[in-house]
């Protein structure tokens, strides 16, 4: 039995059989696993086969485990739980090699995401002279590019320089602005501000752009003289009635002192949203960025998802964390 375990169980066929039973759908699977439908349902059939029964119900949907299936799956799981941390020990390793890392965030994450990020790192890299600043999305992506810093957080850019490699973090939907009171509800144009100006980021930060980008696509103009390049002012005069903004959840949660002056919507046209990465050159170590990756990851999700959406549930799907898959170019 030994033998033949070796030779038919791999160790894919096992991820395919445990992302499955929490999907139930193959192609949600297949997604997530950087496969195609096809590869990963041969990848079931070979598993089930190699043991002779069925792992799931293939006649219902979603997909479920049979009774064996579900006896399997714990076994399954604490077998790739004592890989991946085997993995993740291996990439601590490398971790303790680091005599220096220089760290790039943007400074989105000043309040909560920042300080938690120093002090786990400073945990894991004891022997390492850490550096860390704060700095706009457009700066921290040209150290990357320069390599005045090893790694980068910031929101991508339309055009990423070149040697920079991205694997994606976190997904923050565009959301409406507006003084608190000034609207009984959520608005159906901007139309419903009526006089109230526009307030925008400044076009030399990517947020300005991308904003301006979407505007003009949408064929919208709203009125307004007024650019900043400071969130926190941003939201002081939208607190203050001076006029209303398109901004993000992030930068609301931010700005806490603002919370009982501003009211947050869906955008009243069609959405967008930005997405926050992790950047290095492409000849950083894999295994470092990863680990520091998903130690930032498991941060946005206590820090900025779970309140974000407990405080503002229609967010729920639109502020999220994002797969780990570089984007596409």
């Amino acid at each position: 039995m030994a033998d033949s375990i070796s030779k038919v169980i791999t160790l894919r066929g096992l991820e395919v059989f445990d992302e499955l039973a929490r999907t139930g759908s193959l192609q949600e699977t297949a997604r997530k696993l950087g496969l195609s439908p096809p590869a990963a349902s041969q990848q079931l059939r070979n598993l089930e086969a190699a043991l002779g029964v069925d792992l799931v119900d293939h006649g219902r949907r979603p997909l479920e485990p049979t009774r064996a299936g579900r006896a399997y799956l714990s076994h399954a799981r604490a077998a790739l739980a004592h890989l991946r941390q085997g993995a993740a020990e291996l990439s601590l390793m490398d971790l303790r090699r680091l005599r220096s890392l220089r760290l790039g965030i943007i400074d989105d994450f000043d309040g909560e995401v920042t300080p938690k990020l120093a002090v786990a790192l400073a945990a894991m890299l004891t022997p390492c002279d850490l550096s860390l600043r704060t700095a706009l999305s457009h700066t921290i992506l040209a150290d990357v590019a320069e390599r005045r810093i090893d790694l980068g957080v910031a929101a991508r850019a339309h055009d990423l320089p070149e040697g920079v490699v991205e694997t994606p973090l976190l997904r923050d939907p565009f959301v409406l602005a507006v003084p608190h009171g000034r609207l009984p509800g959520p608005p159906d144009s901007i139309a419903a501000l009526g006089s109230l100006p526009f307030l925008r980021y400044e076009k030399s930060q990517i947020i300005g752009r991308q904003i301006a980008t979407h505007l003009a696509r949408l064929k919208l103009a709203p009125q307004g003289r007024i650019e900043l390049d400071s969130n926190q002012a941003l939201f002081g005069l939208v607190a203050n009635g001076a006029g209303w903004a398109i901004t993000t959840p992030l930068g609301y949660l931010r700005a806490r002192r603002f919370h009982g002056q501003v009211d947050l919507y869906p955008l009243p046209f069609a959405g967008f949203s930005r997405v926050i990465s992790l950047f290095h050159k492409s000849d950083w170590t894999d295994e470092v960025s990863g680990v520091i990756g998903g130690t930032l990851r498991g941060i946005l999700r206590r820090q900025v998802v779970e309140p974000g959406v407990s405080a503002l549930p229609w967010l729920e799907g639109g502020l999220a964390l994002l797969p780990t898959e570089p984007a596409p170019d």
